[in-house]
């Protein structure tokens, strides 16, 4: 598999970058940015913005307090004793276990949707450069359709360091 990436030193640049790649016809799917800090003020920060996750959580917690409900009523009800007239299902003594099991299936929920959205454990491998890690910001595209144009655009104004990778261990290049 081939892919094509530039390393930038300046956030503007990358930004730049990006939009000549859009304009160019390569879809926001393709394009790649990496960068060792949070660029928020930025619009390639915002390109995999929207999440699932508080929602799947928001799920994981309602299920959690039907189970917690579910477990305390049921298992109170199973016997029943004489209470002197006073309920048998208290949820003023079940809080604690409905709390618990809420707590435990949000948290349960958010992790799972976490791997499962960041696609860990990874089979394949992904852009990468070490100089990430010294402060540049890598702006790829990976299997290009036309290495020539995505290079040409990259390089645009020789503003980054250019570089046409092969990554190991795949096929069918």
């Amino acid at each position: 598999m081939k892919a094509i990436y530039a390393l930038y030193s300046r956030p503007d640049w990358a930004q730049r970058a990006v939009n000549d790649l859009r304009s160019a016809g390569i879809s926001d799917d393709a394009i790649s940015v990496l960068s060792s800090e949070p660029l928020e003020g930025y619009d390639f920060a915002r390109q995999d913005r929207g999440t699932w996750m508080p929602w799947i959580a928001g799920l994981g917690g309602l299920a959690g307090l039907t189970a917690g409900y579910l477990l305390t009523s049921v298992t109170q009800t199973m016997r029943p004793i004489n209470t002197g007239g006073m309920p048998i299902v208290s949820n003023w003594t079940n809080m604690i276990v409905m709390y618990e099991l809420t707590m435990l299936c949000a948290v349960l929920a958010t992790v799972a949707t976490f791997f499962i959205s960041a696609k860990v454990p990874s089979r394949r491998p992904g852009l990468y450069d070490p100089e990430i890690w010294n402060g540049m910001i890598l702006v790829g595209v990976e299997k290009p359709g036309s290495a020539e144009i995505v290079e040409r655009t990259l390089r645009g104004g020789g503003r980054g360091i250019v570089k046409v990778i092969k990554i190991p261990g795949q096929t069918g290049d």
